[in-house]
């Protein structure tokens, strides 16, 4: 039975693409017949390359490699969903909080993809529907890390109402808000104050961005729940929103915008190690006070005859 891998990767960056040689070798040698998304990289790698066609490429996949940082992974992520396909991400980006392997690492990740040796995590998904004002057409999307809607225009605040499971509960001015699920709350939402959850919390995260308001702080709701925002019809400015940082839409005033859990996206994973040594990795957390550090430099400083004389 043919075994087919999908590779996901940043064409126009030189690291990238070099890193891609190298997983197609690999890849092959282990037994498995590589695909690319990218139709400019087959001349890079040779005729007899098969570039994979959008879906029916990752449905005929054995699993999805991604070859650079977050947004690349983001990019596979809407290939890969409503499929039962795993993403694997090696980074080769900065912080690439969902890779599960470094470049260095990546000839023993194809080993253990080939041996079967690594596990399936599910992450949870938003829906966002979009009623734009006079318009009687629901637009659609989804997001794996957040939906943001934020100022479209100039310095001037925007204008939302806010309410959950169709329950109005505050109006306010801001930048924007966010809302995140698990996964996306070490990104934009943490950035504008929101907490990290783990990846295991089946929940969506609130962040207002810059808010005038006494009750404008950071909401946890449960998976069932559904956050409503609208633009105010008194907004000084419209909106945008946007699934990921990827996909936008321009919500004018009066516009209102739902969002609830939906659907999972699976990452394979190499390792057990849980979320807290990952989250000290990627964003290089001090584990030892200040007090535990000094107290080691000055015994180091001792040892070494530091002091004496």
């Amino acid at each position: 039975m043919t075994r087919r891998v999908l590779i996901v990767t940043h064409g126009g960056r030189a690291a990238a693409v070099a890193a891609t040689g190298e997983a197609v070798r690999q890849l092959k040698a282990a037994g498995f017949e590589p695909m690319l998304h990218d139709d400019a990289l087959t001349e890079d790698f040779g005729d007899h390359m098969d570039t994979a066609r959008l879906r029916e490429g990752v449905t005929e996949s054995e699993f999805v490699m991604v070859l650079g940082g977050d947004g690349t992974i983001l990019r596979a992520a809407e290939l890969t969903r409503g499929t039962h396909v795993p993403l694997l991400g090696v980074n080769l980006g900065h912080v690439g909080f969902l890779a599960e392997s470094e470049r260095e690492d990546l000839g023993e990740a194809v080993q253990r993809l080939a041996a079967g040796d690594y596990t399936v995590e599910e992450r949870a998904c938003v829906e966002v529907d979009v009623r734009l004002p006079d318009d009687g057409e629901v637009l659609s999307g989804w997001a794996l890390n957040e939906v943001t809607i934020e100022k479209g225009l100039g310095g001037r605040m925007l204008e939302v109402g806010v309410s959950v499971d169709g329950r109005k509960l505050s109006s306010f001015g801001c930048d924007g808000v966010v809302m995140a699920t698990a996964t996306g709350s070490t990104a934009h939402a943490f950035s504008g104050g929101g907490p990290v959850m783990w990846p295991d919390v089946d929940a969506v995260l609130f962040v207002p961005l810059s808010a005038h308001a006494l009750f404008a702080r950071p909401l946890v709701v449960g998976p069932h729940s559904e956050i409503g925002v609208r633009v105010l019809s008194s907004s000084a400015v419209p909106g945008v929103l946007t699934c990921d940082g990827r996909r936008r839409i321009d919500v004018p005033q009066g516009s209102d915008v739902l969002v609830r859990r939906a659907g999972e996206i699976r990452l394979a994973r190499l390792t057990q190690a849980p979320f807290t040594d990952r989250l000290v990795s990627k964003f290089d957390l001090p584990v030892a006070g200040w007090r535990e550090r000094a107290v080691r430099s000055t015994g180091s400083e001792q040892a070494s005859g530091g002091g004496s004389g």
